[in-house]
């Protein structure tokens, strides 16, 4: 009967309602005791508080030595390197040297050479993040910032968090561990005494003295207060200056003597 078709059509469409609105509210139940579960005190999972990560030290005892250098001065022929690995290592190999000549091919005076001696730096990060204390201050000798072979366990954690390029510390591939200067402290096979106090191989070397050392802390800008002008006046004379205004003091003084006399006022 047309009737009943219409009371069961509206039956049908009130389950359907009940039907919507009660998974509504069942899901909305669940997911409400599922919060419940979770943020009850009694069977909540609280994972503990995170470590507090170290804070860089800042009180390091500043070093009594550094190398300075001049690169315009340098002609790489890698003296300075040679004999590095030499005292250390008890070998001549560029690969063990703890100095480094960076050579461009491609470029031109003054910018075909860099040096890259260890900087000795006021903040040494090699040293603050080095997880075994194998890098550190050696307050016994002058502060310098060293490497303990036998503590290294080889993680080349120092290499990556030296900031200058090329890094400082070098690898050992012989020994498998980190190596940087040490302003001469510990050299085996040299019967000089090293350190501040002491003489270092690349400045005794080197045939054009474009290493230096010096007990005043260089400007820790970058690399520009270790690069200094250790150039004399017979450099001059052969035209190696910073501004090519400056005339050598040689042709000066010989544009001098060619000058004619002022002649008398009468």
């Amino acid at each position: 009967m047309p009737g009943g078709k219409k009371a069961e059509s509206g039956a049908v469409a009130a389950k359907k309602k009940f039907s919507r609105r009660d998974f509504l509210v069942t899901s909305g139940t669940v997911v409400a005791v599922d919060a419940l579960m979770v943020t009850t005190p009694a069977t909540a999972v609280i994972p503990p508080p995170a470590a507090p990560v170290p804070a860089a030290k800042s009180d390091y005892a500043v070093s009594q030595g550094y190398l300075v250098y001049d690169s315009k001065k340098c002609i790489g022929c890698t003296t300075c390197m040679l004999s590095c690995s030499m005292v250390h290592e008890g070998s001549q190999n560029l690969s063990l040297a703890r100095i480094q000549i960076i050579q461009d091919s491609f470029g031109k005076f003054p910018n075909d050479l860099k040096m890259a001696p260890c900087r000795q730096c006021k903040m040494p990060v090699c040293v603050d993040q080095c997880p075994v204390g194998a890098a550190y201050v050696d307050k016994a000798n002058g502060n310098v910032r060293r490497i303990d072979p036998k503590k290294c366990i080889g993680c080349k954690t120092c290499l990556g968090a030296c900031p200058q390029q090329p890094h400082r510390t070098v690898w050992n591939h012989v020994t498998k561990k980190s190596s940087k200067c040490d302003l001469c402290l510990d050299t085996p096979y040299w019967n000089e005494k090293g350190g501040p106090k002491g003489k270092q191989a690349c400045v005794e070397a080197c045939p054009m003295k474009a290493i230096k050392f010096v007990s005043e802390p260089p400007d820790q800008k970058e690399t520009e207060g270790y690069e200094v002008n250790l150039r004399n006046e017979h450099y001059l004379n052969l035209g190696l200056v910073d501004n090519s205004t400056v005339v050598p003091p040689l042709i000066a003084a010989q544009a001098a003597a060619k000058k004619p006399m002022p002649k008398p006022k009468e």
